[in-house]
């Protein structure tokens, strides 16, 4: 954790519309193997859930980090500056099954909790799986949302986590 300072969850503070939505994040899991591979994201959320502060992320199946993350009993959410736009877009369009996009954009991999995360964030949630769902057609109120997200059916997996550790660069 050099480099950075843990917070503890009551003195954690930020706009999640923002953070997750505007600015994105990368989920990162490591398989057994020792792997390590990572997506962007911009839909997820931060709350409270079965006594417990929670992350919520979501995974399409077709997504490689799927895999890392369903295998995985920790992952992390890593929130960058704004000079790490051109990173963020390269780990939302390349996938880890044709390349090593860690080595590839020069990030730092560290651990905690079993979990990795990047050395260049400016602050990692380490979240600890608590529950996976799959995402059903059948389950939508507004079925608006599965013609303009889901055309092609591919429902996300929604992931719940505990948030173990909140740590924030010194």
């Amino acid at each position: 954790m050099a480099g950075f300072r843990e917070i503890a969850a009551k003195d954690f503070s930020i706009n999640p519309f923002r953070r997750i939505g505007e600015e994105w994040m990368l989920i990162a899991a490591e398989k057994q193997d020792g792997r390590v591979n990572a997506m962007t994201a911009a839909w997820g959320g931060l709350g409270f859930m079965w006594r417990r502060n929670a992350a919520f992320i979501v995974i399409r199946p077709q997504r490689f980090t799927k895999e890392f993350v369903d295998e995985a009993s920790v992952f992390s959410l890593n929130f960058f500056g704004p000079g790490r736009r051109g990173e963020l877009n390269y780990f939302g369009s390349v996938s880890g099954r044709d390349e090593d996009k860690v080595a590839k954009t020069g990030f730092h991999v560290e651990r905690t909790d079993c979990a990795p995360y990047f050395a260049e964030s400016e602050l990692v949630l380490i979240c600890r799986k608590l529950y996976a769902q799959p995402y059903g057609g059948e389950y939508f109120i507004d079925t608006t949302r599965i013609d303009e997200c889901y055309p092609d059916g591919d429902f996300h997996t929604l992931y719940v986590g505990e948030v173990i550790r909140i740590l924030e660069k010194a």
